[in-house]
């Protein structure tokens, strides 16, 4: 028995390493900051800009000019910040540096007053109101039998939470398929006819609320001959919110890539299927917050209304056979009334409106979030591709089976002159 023994071969020896050596009197190294984030000293430029705005306005203000209150105060600070803001910007930067910090300026500072608009709006009604709203009748009870002048723990507002739920549920059960059919015709059909749908579609947007509670009023009630009812104002606010959900849905329809169809499309899904399996799935989140447009829009009509359903003090669960109350029509009766408790009933539905909106608006929400089967289901396994490439060899007549040849190790663990 022969061993053969690997051959061997005359190596030179490897090159020494060196190793970086450091330098102890060094200056430690800078810090680097991220494209976000922002140094030390341009952060106390942005402030100390805005503080050298705030001191110039209280000079302005209250001592060289006459113009006394918050208002005033807050406008010449924010245009003096801008001013100041601009100045630093362009002792460290160029002209593009300006702009950048003026436009985000301007941005921030109108968020800012958006917002402030909303709190205050909310604070203001709820702190009008709140006292009528401790009261539990003031959620169980209706208005039957109780007048303007009655202490907070006689009536409520049920009768007109009940109406206000009934009509706009049934202005949602006609609104829903027309808009969302209506965004997809203009979105995924296209054509001239689309063109001329869209422009209309836009014209009614601008609307006015009460241009629609008077087609209502002339169509449904004068010429049909049926009474005022919840279905009638159930039918105003549907078109008050039609063009709303509609143009919503189409402006989120069109931000859909693409690819996505083109892929649905080329594995031999139909247009339909397209639309149903991947153009509406990726689009819910938007479709959800067109609906909720919608709603706001609708739910704080007052005078398509007041034309159309009438006004009842009690609970009517029947929206094609009386009339029946709301909850805006409700706040505007008690708010005309003029008595301090009827005000405060008026404040307190308008908490409760503002309650339901945001309830509404949740629930449209938890509805449109991805549920975790269908994140799995667009995970792909190893099963799955491997049955999308079935299919698809199938589909151009290849072979039944795939062949995966098995990996060749073409580098021996001896190697030897030849192999090499």
């Amino acid at each position: 028995m022969t061993i053969t023994q690997p051959p061997t071969y005359d190596t030179a020896p490897p090159p020494a390493t060196f190793l970086p050596s450091y330098d102890d009197d060094a200056a430690p190294p800078a810090p680097r900051y991220g494209l976000g984030t922002l140094s030390p000293d341009e952060r106390f430029a942005r402030v100390g800009s805005w503080l050298a705005g705030l001191g110039l306005a209280w000079i302005i203000t209250q001592r060289l000019l006459p113009l006394g209150g918050l208002p005033w105060f807050l406008i010449v600070w924010f245009v003096l910040g801008i001013g100041v803001t601009a100045v630093t910007a362009k002792m460290s930067g160029g002209l593009v540096e300006v702009k950048d910090r003026v436009a985000e300026a301007v941005i921030t500072g109108a968020a800012l007053l958006v917002g402030a608009a909303l709190v205050s709006t909310i604070v203001f009604v709820v702190a009008r109101g709140y006292q009528a709203v401790l009261h539990l009748n003031f959620l169980t009870d209706d208005m039957e039998g109780v007048g303007p002048r009655d202490p907070f723990t006689h009536g409520g507002v049920l009768h007109a939470i009940i109406g206000t739920c009934i009509e706009l549920g049934i202005a949602l059960a006609i609104t829903l398929p027309l808009g969302l059919g209506t965004a997809i015709f203009m979105t995924e059909v296209g054509g001239r006819f689309a063109r001329v749908v869209r422009t209309v579609v836009e014209a009614m947007t601008a609307l006015p609320s009460i241009v629609a509670g008077l087609f209502i009023y002339t169509v449904f009630i004068i010429a049909l001959g049926y009474p005022r009812s919840g279905l009638a104002a159930a039918l105003a606010i549907s078109v008050m919110i039609l063009p709303i959900i509609a143009r919503a849905a189409d402006v989120v329809l069109r931000v859909v890539p693409g690819g996505l169809r083109e892929a649905s499309l080329a594995l031999g899904a139909s247009r339909w299927r397209t639309v149903w399996n991947v153009v509406l799935p990726t689009a819910r989140p938007g479709l959800a917050t067109a609906v909720i447009l919608g709603v706001a829009r609708g739910v704080g009509e007052t005078s398509p209304v007041l034309l159309t359903s009438g006004a009842a003090t009690f609970v009517v669960k029947n929206p094609t056979g009386t009339v029946m109350n709301s909850l805006p029509l409700f706040i505007y009766t008690n708010v005309r009334s003029g008595e301090p408790v009827a005000i405060a009933r008026a404040f307190g539905a308008a908490t409760v409106l503002l309650g339901l909106v945001l309830t509404l608006f949740v629930i449209a929400r938890l509805l449109a979030r991805p549920r975790r089967g269908d994140r799995r289901r667009l995970r792909p396994t190893r099963a799955s591709l491997m049955a999308t490439g079935l299919s698809a060899q199938r589909s151009i007549g290849a072979p039944d089976e795939l062949e995966y040849p098995e990996a060749v190790d073409t580098y021996p663990n001896n190697p030897t002159r030849e192999s090499l």
